[in-house]
């Protein structure tokens, strides 16, 4: 069946089960879930739906700003409404130090980065404070969205003492790789992990709609002395990632 025969054969929307909008959300949900509006495939014109369901624009308009907003319909400028394409989940687990790339191996996907920045610049207070750097110091500064077979799961900016990464261009995926040759890897971390709304520049890096539910990651890394060699904030899709601590008595 496609959506166009769905609509037009549903029944007429009844006055005592809510707002028309609402009705017609619902009913465009139910085609979702059953398959009849497939992940990545467009939805009908406004003015097509409301040809079919005998709704005007606005309500139409409504309806799909509703999906949009619940993150099951996505807006591109100029092409029309998708339904989104729904990404695999992840699960990465906190009992053990390690990078994007080398969890992504573990399951057999192929890794890239698109860089974002790369940068050495004179430290923030915040820098200053979490790294404990003196005033007169400077930092290699990262921002890279992670993917994992083309898929933007992650965006990334990390900061690090120069005397730790003297140069952020030696960085072309792996930060712990070229950490690692350096003799700088760190050995344990502390991480702070709280729910977001992505705000517009990460949604759109992470190919999904603005204010959708994200994970917040601040990490503390750690060398063997005991001196805080890495502050990184992560933003994870919050449709593709889980995060799992294993406990013991």
């Amino acid at each position: 069946m496609t959506i166009t025969d769905y609509l037009r054969n549903t029944p007429p929307f009844a006055p005592g089960r809510g707002p028309r909008y609402v009705q017609l959300r619902d009913r465009l949900s139910t085609a979702m879930a059953q398959g009849i509006l497939a992940p990545g495939s467009v939805l009908p014109s406004e003015r097509e739906i409301g040809n079919l369901t005998d709704l005007s624009r606005v309500t139409v308009r409504k309806a799909i700003q509703d999906l949009v907003a619940r993150g099951d319909v996505v807006q591109k400028q100029g092409s029309g409404s998708f339904v989104t394409e729904k990404a695999e989940r992840f699960q990465q687990s906190l009992s053990r130090l390690t990078s994007f790339s080398e969890e992504m191996g573990k399951r057999g996907l192929q890794t890239s980065v698109r860089m974002l920045e790369q940068s050495i610049c004179l430290p923030s207070a915040e820098e200053i404070a979490a790294l404990n750097l003196p005033d007169d110091a400077s930092v290699s500064r990262l921002a890279r969205l992670r993917l994992a077979d083309d898929r933007p799961l992650a965006v990334e900016r990390s900061s690090l003492p120069t005397d730790i990464l003297a140069n952020p261009m030696q960085v072309t995926a792996s930060l712990y790789e070229v950490l690692d040759r350096n003799g700088t890897r760190p050995i344990r971390a502390t991480q702070r992990i709280s729910a977001v709304n992505l705000n517009a520049a990460d949604a759109g890096l992470l190919g999904v709609p603005d204010g959708a539910a994200g994970l917040h990651i601040e990490r503390l890394s750690y060398l063997a002395s005991g001196r805080v060699a890495e502050l990184t904030k992560s933003i994870f899709r919050g449709d593709a990632y889980d995060f799992v601590v294993e406990l013991n008595q």
